[in-house]
């Protein structure tokens, strides 16, 4: 902490960054504050380690956002993807090298936390926060931010990072924008010796039955993760791909120890990234992969940068400096994770229409397929790939074409075996 107001802040108890939320994005926000050596509080309302629905799987840029000598707990190492199309034209592609690794999200983000509270931040979990407030009597000055928690306590500080979440309360506060809802079931379906030794190394992704829709199978030792996303609003249909997914992979008759849902929210392009001195990332920002839905990266990488422009804001003395760091936020966010998700949105839009051509190029067409791998192993991204790749850049310009010409629905070509 610097600056005039140190003696005061130490009566007041002001803390430099408050975060909101200790998933992967609120934990990488904290340790990248607390690493600059500011006052950092991380707050939680649930107990950890807990559960979350997630796949996770931590492909290249989420392993290299994490903090230095971060051990990743895998489950497994995937070295092979098998693809389906609604549970037909089954392919297996296979690497030498890892594509990525799997984890438990308990174990995963106990340990960002820890990483976080090593750095010098304090945790508190069990405390729900209910609202911020950057005017009004219980903010003592333009520099300061009150975060409110259930029960009346006030905490004051120079900067919030909002992490809680896709139901964000921060979000709200902000003004986030969401454009696009995905509801994703899964389950944690514990297996057999013999059936696990079966998946080892191997992930299936099988494309599904209802536009953008699509389920994976990740194996962790003796449990297999079983989950299925689509739009939201197809509900019971979600649910019914989702049981007859474990059925035909014959695994109808082991009982999961764990059936959840979440609805993943993706922003609009307009979606604002911070109001004043408080800033959002992860899914309190709507920052995900519009495709295929992954998040755990966008979360790891959005959450660095919030923390790092938290400590900025904090600094600032006035208004119009706030102002300014928020929006050097908000350009380094669209600068690499925008730029992703612009790409990403036309590949759902695509690949809502166009599922078998998908499938067909992805098990069929050794380009596509190499650029899958350098995806996960993080040696490129997305949007790289179709920044620097004339032919991917005319590939997916056709196709924007095509998806958008009249009746191009109509006119989806089935892949034959």
């Amino acid at each position: 902490m610097s600056g005039e107001n140190s003696s005061a802040d130490d009566v007041q108890r002001v803390w430099d960054v408050v975060v909101v939320g200790a998933g992967p994005a609120g934990a990488s926000a904290a340790y990248a504050a607390a690493v600059a050596g500011r006052r950092v509080l991380l707050l939680e309302k649930a107990e950890l380690p807990r559960y979350k629905t997630c796949g996770g799987g931590i492909i290249g840029p989420s392993r290299d956002a994490l903090p230095p000598g971060f051990e990743l707990p895998f489950r497994d190492r995937v070295h092979a993807v098998t693809f389906s199309h609604n549970g037909r034209f089954t392919r297996t592609r296979r690497s030498k090298q890892m594509l990525f690794g799997l984890i438990n999200r308990p174990e995963f983000d106990q340990q960002l936390v820890e990483h976080a509270r090593k750095a010098g931040a304090e945790l508190r979990t069990g405390v729900t926060v209910t609202r911020v407030e950057q005017h009004g009597s219980a903010v003592p000055d333009r520099r300061t931010v009150a975060v409110v928690l259930q029960g009346g306590e006030t905490l004051l500080t120079r900067a919030v990072v909002g992490a809680d979440g896709s139901a964000s309360r921060i979000g709200a506060h902000v003004g986030v924008k969401l454009e696009q809802v995905d509801l994703g079931l899964e389950a944690e379906i514990p297996v057999p010796e013999t059936v696990a030794e079966d998946w080892k190394g191997r992930v299936l992704i099988d494309w599904g039955p209802m536009p953008g829709s699509y389920g994976w199978v990740f194996p962790k030792g003796d449990t297999l993760t079983v989950g299925v996303i689509s739009a939201r609003g197809e509900g019971a249909a979600t649910r019914r791909y989702l049981e007859d997914f474990v059925a035909r992979l014959g695994l109808a008759g082991f009982e999961p120890s764990i059936s959840s849902g979440h609805l993943t929210r993706c922003r609009a392009d307009d979606s604002p990234l911070s109001r004043g001195r408080v800033l959002v990332c992860g899914d309190a920002a709507g920052l995900l992969e519009p495709w295929t839905r992954e998040g755990i990266s966008f979360a790891l990488r959005s959450g660095r940068l919030a923390g790092e422009w938290a400590v900025r804001i904090a600094e600032a003395h006035d208004a119009v400096e706030t102002r300014r760091q928020a929006l050097n936020y908000a350009f380094a966010i669209k600068a690499g994770l925008g730029i992703e998700m612009s790409v990403g949105k036309r590949m759902l839009t695509v690949f809502e229409r166009r599922p078998g051509l998908f499938h067909a190029a992805l098990t069929g067409f050794r380009p596509v397929w190499k650029a899958f791998k350098d995806i996960t192993q993080g040696s490129t991204s997305l949007g790289e790939i179709v920044r620097t790749h004339p032919m991917a850049q005319r590939a997916l310009t056709a196709l924007d074409r095509r998806t958008t010409a009249p009746g191009s629905a109509a006119r989806e070509e089935t892949v034959t075996s």
